[in-house]
C-alpha cells in the first residue's frame, strides 16, 4: 500500500500530460492501482474507442447518503504559452506557490482527495465517500455525462456532490451555463473583380457576428436580477474564425465558433432561435445569387448551469464544514450542473483560484492544499460520526 502526501500526489499527477487531446488512461490506471492497494473497488466508464475513461470508487458502506468528491482529470494545452518552468513538472517557486499545468484546475483537488484515502479507509465511515474522476471536461464536459448516469443507475443514491473546481475553498452554489457552436457559411467563389457574381462567406459571417454582438448588448442591458454574478449579465462571444483562400478570390467558405454563457434562468433555446432566424434571412437573400449558399450551425459542447438551491444538503454540509456563512456564484461552468440535473444536490468547493487556470505558469498556493486537506479530513470525520 502506497501512502503519498498531497504534494507528492500533485507532483505525480502534474507529470501525467492529460491535455484533453491526449488519453487520460495513464492517470486512470495509476489511480486504479493505488485504490487496489487499499482494497477499494473501482469502476471505469470508457469512451467509445477506449482511449479515455471516467473512474469512480466507493469507500465505506454500500448505502445511500454518501458524498461524491468529483474532479476532472484533463487539463488545457500549453501550446504557445511562455512558461518559466516545465509545465508538466511540479515546481516549487519558493514563494508559497506550486507551479505546473493543472495545479489549480484541478489536479490540486484530486491530489488532496487521493492523499486522504488511507485516512478514509482507517475511520469507521457510517456513510460512504465516492471518488469520481472524469475526462474531457475542458472541451465541453463530454465525459461526465456517462459517469453520472452510471452512478445514478448503480450506486445507492448519494446525498451530495462536491465538485472541487478552484474556488479558493469558498462555497459556490450557482454558476452560469455554457453552450458553444460551430457555424459554417458556404458561399460562392468567383474572381474578386466580379464580386457581384459571388457570395462572400466571410462577409456573411461578419454579418452574423455583428448580430451576435447586438444580442450580447441586449443581454448586458437585461442584467442579472440576482446581483450575484460577475459580469452581472449573460454573455455571448466569438472564439475563432477561419475562411478564404486568397486575396483575389471571393471566399466560398467561412467557419466561426461562438458561445453563450447564461445566467441560470436565461433561455438558451430562445437565443439560438433568434440566431437561426437571422441565418435563414441571410440564406434567403443570397440564394438568389447561388442556390448552393447555406449557413449550418452545429453544437460544439454544452454544460448546464448550476441553480442556487438555498439550504440544499450539499450546501448545508459544506458551509458547516468550512465555517462559512453564505455561498457565492461564479461565471465559469463546471460539471456540477450536470450532477444537479440528474437529481444530485451539488456545490463547488476546491483549492486554487480560477484566475490562475489555463494560464502560463499556472500555480496554486501551498496554503490552499493545506486548507483543502483539512476540509477533507473534517468531512471524513463527519461521515464517520453521522
Amino acid at each position: 500500500m502506497s501512502t503519498l502526501t498531497a504534494l507528492e500526489w500533485l507532483s505525480r499527477l502534474v507529470a501525467l500530460d492529460t491535455t484533453s487531446r491526449n488519453s487520460n488512461m495513464a492517470l486512470i490506471e495509476d489511480v486504479g492501482a493505488f485504490l487496489d492497494g487499499h482494497g477499494i473497488t473501482w469502476r471505469i466508464i470508457p469512451n467509445e474507442d477506449g482511449t479515455k475513461a471516467n473512474l469512480y470508487a466507493t469507500i465505506g458502506p454500500d448505502i445511500p447518503g454518501g458524498i461524491v468528491l468529483s474532479g476532472h482529470s484533463d487539463v488545457v494545452p500549453v501550446d504557445g504559452q511562455d512558461w518559466a518552468s516545465d509545465p508538466f513538472s511540479l515546481h516549487d517557486g519558493g514563494d508559497g506557490k506550486l507551479y505546473g499545468r493543472g495545479t489549480s484546475d484541478m489536479k490540486g483537488f484530486i491530489a488532496c482527495v487521493l492523499a486522504q484515502v488511507p485516512h478514509m479507509r482507517r475511520l469507521p465511515l457510517q456513510r460512504p465517500i465516492h471518488l469520481a474522476l472524469s475526462y474531457d471536461e475542458e472541451v465541453g464536459c463530454l465525459g461526465v455525462h456517462s459517469m453520472v448516469a452510471d452512478i445514478c443507475a448503480n450506486l445507492p443514491r448519494p446525498a451530495a456532490v462536491i465538485v472541487g473546481e478552484p474556488t479558493g475553498m469558498r462555497v459556490v452554489n450557482a454558476h452560469k451555463s455554457i453552450t458553444s457552436w460551430y457555424t459554417t457559411v458556404t458561399g460562392y467563389e468567383v474572381h474578386s473583380s466580379n464580386t457581384h457574381l459571388g457570395v462572400n462567406a466571410i462577409g456573411i459571417a461578419a454579418q452574423l457576428i455583428g448580430f451576435l454582438d447586438q444580442m450580447a448588448e441586449d443581454l448586458r442591458a437585461k442584467g442579472d436580477h440576482s446581483h450575484r454574478f460577475e459580469p452581472p449579465y449573460s454573455t455571448i462571444s466569438v472564439g475563432t474564425i477561419t475562411g478564404g483562400s486568397a486575396q483575389n478570390i471571393v471566399p466560398g467558405r467561412c467557419t466561426f465558433t461562438w458561445e453563450y454563457r447564461l445566467l441560470p434562468d436565461e433561455n438558451g433555446a430562445a437565443l439560438k432561435a433568434l440566431f437561426d432566424a437571422e441565418a435563414e434571412r441571410l440564406v434567403a437573400r443570397y440564394r438568389a445569387i447561388s442556390p448552393a449558399m447555406s449557413i449550418e450551425t452545429s453544437l460544439r459542447a454544452s454544460a448546464k448551469g448550476l441553480r442556487a438551491v438555498e439550504g440544499s444538503p450539499a450546501e448545508a454540509l459544506v458551509l458547516a464544514l468550512t465555517g462559512q456563512n453564505q455561498s457565492e456564484a461564479v461565471s465559469y461552468a463546471t460539471e456540477a450542473g450536470i450532477f444537479q440535473d440528474a437529481g444530485l444536490p451539488a456545490v463547488i468547493c476546491g483549492p486554487g483560484h480560477i484566475a490562475q487556470a489555463h494560464k502560463p505558469n499556472e500555480w496554486i498556493e501551498h496554503a490552499q492544499i493545506i486548507a483543502c486537506s483539512a476540509f477533507l479530513e473534517k468531512l471524513t470525520h463527519h461521515l464517520s460520526l453521522s
